[in-house]
C-alpha cells in the first residue's frame, strides 16, 4: 500500500472533492435533530464510478495514514453496501487484498440465509460507513460481528460532524464520534471532520464560497462537541 500522508492534506482534498460533487452543500438545512445547519453532507452525490472510486481512495488513504489493522471489511445496510465493495476494491487496487461482508435488513430463509452476506466474519472486522449520526448503525454493526465469532476492530466514515447528540430530543455533551470511542470503544478514523471543512473555508474566502465560514463557525460554536 502507499505510504501514509499527512491528515490534514487528505482532509482539505477530500473537502475540495466533495464540493466538486456537491456531496458537500452549504445554504440552510433542517437535520434529523431539528437544527438549522448551514452545511449538509450527502454521501448519496458520490453518485457514478468515478466519484465512487475516487472516494473509495480518500477511505483507504485515511486508514493507511492513521495505521487502524483490520482484517476485513463489514459494511452495514444500505450505504455501508458500497462503501465495503468499493473499499475492498481499493485495498486490492493498492495490493492489500482484503474480505469484505454486509448485511441485509431482514432475514432471508432461502439460498444461504441469514443476514449476513459476502465472506464469512472473522478477525479483525472494521465498520465503514458515511457518518455516524447516532451510533445505532455502529452497535447493531458490533452485535453482528460479535455474533459471528469476530472482532469489531474500528469504524471509519467520511465526515465527522463533531456536534453534539441528542438523546430523547435533549442535547448531550458528547458527540455520536465520542460515544462510539469513549462508550463503545472503538476507535474512529474519518476522513474529515468538522474542523477540516472550517479550515478549508478559511483558504477559500473568495469566490462562491464566501461568507459560509461565519454561518458554520457559528454553527461549531453552538453545538460543538
Amino acid at each position: 500500500m502507499a505510504a501514509a500522508e499527512r491528515s490534514d492534506h487528505i482532509a482539505q482534498e477530500f473537502v475540495q472533492f466533495a464540493i466538486d460533487a456537491k456531496a458537500l452543500t452549504f445554504g440552510e438545512f433542517r437535520t434529523k435533530a431539528g437544527r438549522l445547519s448551514p452545511y449538509f453532507f450527502n454521501a448519496g452525490a458520490f453518485d457514478d464510478g468515478a466519484k465512487l472510486g475516487r472516494l473509495a481512495e480518500f477511505y483507504a488513504r485515511r486508514l493507511v495514514a492513521s495505521g487502524l489493522q483490520f482484517d476485513m471489511v463489514f459494511g452495514p445496510a444500505y450505504k455501508g453496501i458500497t462503501l465495503a465493495a468499493a473499499l475492498a476494491i481499493e485495498l486490492a487496487r493498492r495490493g492489500r487484498n482484503v474480505a469484505f461482508a454486509y448485511n441485509r435488513k431482514e432475514a432471508k430463509d432461502h439460498g444461504e440465509g441469514g443476514t449476513l452476506v459476502g465472506a464469512p466474519v472473522a478477525g479483525r472486522v472494521l465498520i465503514i460507513d458515511d457518518v455516524i449520526s447516532a451510533g445505532t448503525s455502529v452497535r447493531e454493526s458490533i452485535a453482528m460481528i460479535e455474533g459471528a465469532g469476530a472482532t469489531p476492530c474500528g469504524v471509519a466514515v467520511a465526515l465527522d460532524r463533531q456536534e453534539k447528540a441528542v438523546e430523547n430530543g435533549v442535547d448531550v455533551a458528547w458527540s455520536a464520534v465520542q460515544y462510539v470511542t469513549t462508550r463503545l470503544h472503538l476507535p474512529v478514523r474519518a476522513i474529515a471532520t468538522l474542523s477540516d471543512l472550517l479550515h478549508y473555508l478559511r483558504c477559500h474566502r473568495d469566490g462562491a464560497l464566501a461568507g459560509h465560514e461565519a454561518a458554520v463557525e457559528r454553527y461549531q460554536e453552538l453545538y460543538g462537541a
